[in-house]
C-alpha cells in the first residue's frame, strides 16, 4: 500500500518567488517490490472541483494551463513527489492536492500555499454597492489584485481591519470586518468580527470587493470615512 504524507500547516511567499510544495510517499510494508508510480499534482477550487497542475509517469511529465513550463518534481530522493513552483502569481494561491497512484491504490495529501500581501476593500468612482460578483473580480484585476479569500480577510481583521461596508470575496460570499463596533455598522452591542451575508446570488446582488495583492511597492493607507451598509 503506497502512504503519502505531505507538511502539514501553510507554506508560504511572495508574487514572483518559487516555492516548494511537499509530498512524499513511502509503502506500507517496507518489503514491497515499488512499482511505477503516477504523480498527480492538482489545485483545489472547491470540495468538488479540481484543476490539473502536473502530472509525471517516469521519465514522461507535464505541467497544465498557466502551470506550463513554471512547475517540476524535486525528486530530491526516491520517494519526494514535492512540486516545485516558479514564478508564483496570485492565481497560485489556494490549495493543492498531491495524488501518487500505483498500478493498485493511490492516496492522496494536500498543501495550502499561502502569499504575503496585503487585503484592501475597494469600490468603483460610481459609489458603494455597484459591483456584482464578476465585476468585482475585475475590478481587483484592475487594481493589480485578486478577490481576496475567506483566511487573507480574517487574517486581515486579526491585524485591525475595520471596514464597514460588505464587500464580495473569492468564494462569492459578501462579508466585511468589524473591530470596532458602532451603531453605524450593524450597531455597537454587536461582537467584533468577520460579519457574513453568506453566499449571494453573482450576477444579480452587488456590492463593493475586499481585493489582495502581493509583492506591493510602497505603503497602504485606509481612509478612516464610514459609511455603513446595511442590508
Amino acid at each position: 500500500e503506497v502512504i503519502v504524507q505531505t507538511a502539514p500547516g501553510i507554506v508560504t511567499t511572495h508574487r514572483g518567488g518559487s516555492i516548494i510544495l511537499p509530498c512524499r510517499y513511502h509503502y506500507e510494508h517496507s518489503g514491497e517490490d515499488p512499482t511505477p508510480v503516477r504523480i498527480k499534482w492538482s489545485k483545489i477550487s472547491d470540495p468538488s472541483t479540481f484543476a490539473d497542475v502536473f502530472v509525471a509517469l517516469g521519465k514522461e511529465s507535464r505541467g497544465f494551463g498557466s502551470y506550463k513550463n513554471r512547475v517540476a518534481l524535486q525528486e530530491y530522493d526516491p520517494g519526494d513527489a514535492s512540486l516545485i513552483i516558479h514564478n508564483i502569481t496570485l492565481d497560485d494561491y489556494g490549495r493543492y492536492e498531491c495524488e501518487v497512484t500505483n498500478e493498485l491504490e493511490d492516496d492522496t495529501g494536500t498543501v495550502k500555499l499561502d502569499l504575503e500581501g496585503v487585503i484592501f476593500p475597494y469600490y468603483p468612482r460610481m459609489g458603494r454597492y455597484k459591483m456584482n460578483f464578476h465585476d468585482a473580480g475585475q475590478a481587483c484585476k484592475q487594481q493589480d489584485g485578486i478577490l481576496a479569500s475567506y483566511d487573507q480577510l480574517h487574517e486581515a481583521w486579526l491585524n485591525g481591519l475595520d471596514w464597514c461596508n460588505a464587500g464580495w470575496l473569492q468564494d462569492g460570499s459578501v462579508q466585511y470586518p468589524i473591530s470596532k463596533p458602532r451603531e453605524e455598522c450593524g450597531k455597537k452591542d454587536t461582537p467584533t468580527g468577520v460579519r457574513n451575508y453568506g453566499y449571494r446570488h453573482k450576477d444579480d446582488e452587488r456590492y463593493d470587493a475586499f481585493c489582495f495583492t502581493s509583492n506591493l511597492n510602497g505603503t497602504v493607507f485606509f481612509y478612516n470615512h464610514i459609511t455603513c451598509c446595511k442590508l
